[in-house]
């Protein structure tokens, strides 16, 4: 699979174990008041997904996110900056653990809430569940070989949930 390429498979249960590796290895870098969070379609239990791992470190307060930076750097991760969404910073993970993104927000900014929501939203509704996985099946399969399609595919799905959660 390329990075450029969409595949999207049934639920897999080792999903969290893989969380467990990564967060074992991110949360010594971290005070207690930081969250590490498994977060994105991984983290919902019978959602068909892209095999990535999703990753949330969350800061208490915007000052600390630079000392965040500085502390994954230390174990091999690489900042790739905010790629348009305030609030929360991207890295590329170190090819030793499973595969994954990890972001780093600082507590309650809107991308972060989001997120959240939405992994609340599905893990309590299967129906949901259900639809978000036919979505995710149906765009994988129009759009392989167009990550951006993909993602973009799904944004009118992702806010009208998001909506009537309020």
């Amino acid at each position: 699979m390329t990075s450029s390429s969409v595949v999207v498979v049934d639920f897999d249960p080792e999903w969290a174990e893989s969380f467990r590796r990564i967060e074992s290895r991110v949360s010594p870098l971290f005070p207690r008041e930081v969250a590490i969070e498994h977060v994105g379609s991984t983290s919902v239990v019978g959602l068909a997904a892209k095999p990535i791992i999703d990753v949330g470190v969350i800061v208490p307060r915007r000052e600390l996110v630079r000392d965040g930076i500085d502390r994954l750097a230390t174990i091999g991760y690489r900042h790739r900056g905010d790629m348009g969404v305030p609030g929360r910073e991207a890295f590329f993970a170190p090819d030793d653990l499973p595969r994954h993104h990890l972001y780093l927000y600082e507590r309650g900014c809107l991308a972060l809430r989001n997120h959240l929501e939405l992994r609340a939203a599905l893990r309590g509704d299967p129906d949901l569940v259900r639809q978000y996985s036919e979505l995710k099946r149906r765009l994988a399969a129009e759009h392989a070989s167009d990550v951006d399609a993909y993602t973009e595919g799904k944004t009118e799905w992702i806010v009208a949930v998001l909506r009537e959660r309020g």
